[in-house]
């Protein structure tokens, strides 16, 4: 496991303002955990969002992880989620709260009417102590319906993110099939 809480409290861009955009693409879609001032449906062009980081903290534990989202480079690609308007203390929970290899990156978003705005988000980049990388749908699906760890079920962070990402009208075949996927496992 890859703690990375320090190295995020390090990373200060943005931080000198009264306020920060946070873009959300997983979990916080649908489980917030924080108060926020503003939040608006907004998109990441160049990142994918993919089940390929491991989850030892939350949806998993170190013997049987999980498989969270990150965001991956992909040309042409666009990953709608979430821009909360935060306090940058808030960041502290959050650095926490994704510590299991994920780092604080500023992203440019895309947000209602083209408008454009500096962003913080969490990345966890290839090769990081909790990284599981690209496997077969029916293996990453198998994997998170079998899953559980303190925050619960890892099939429960997949259902809710695609419901959240429906709410949204996100379109993202990935999330998509390995629900379908996993939910095909528990009707055999």
């Amino acid at each position: 496991m890859l703690d990375t809480t320090l190295a995020n409290r390090h990373r200060a861009d943005l931080l000198d303002r009264d306020s920060v955009w946070l873009f959300g693409y997983g979990s916080i879609l649908y489980k917030t955990g924080f108060d926020c001032l503003e939040r608006r449906p907004a998109a990441l062009h160049g990142w994918a969002r993919r089940f390929w980081q491991g989850s030892h903290d939350h949806r998993g534990t170190p013997e049987a992880p999980g498989r969270v989202v990150t965001l991956v480079r992909e040309a042409g690609a666009r990953c709608l989620g979430l821009a909360f308007r935060i306090r940058p203390a808030t960041l502290a929970a959050l650095d926490v709260r994704e510590k299991n290899g994920y780092l604080r990156e500023t992203v440019e978003l895309e947000m209602g009417g083209g408008s454009r705005v500096r962003a913080v988000t969490y990345i966890a980049p290839p090769g990081n102590g909790a990284w599981l990388g690209p496997a077969p749908e029916p293996v990453i699906a198998r994997q998170i319906a079998n899953a559980e760890g303190p925050s619960g079920p890892n099939r429960d962070y997949l259902l809710g993110l695609a419901a959240s990402l429906r709410a949204l009208g996100a379109d993202d075949p990935h999330v998509f099939a390995l629900e379908s996927a996993m939910l095909a496992l528990s009707t055999r």
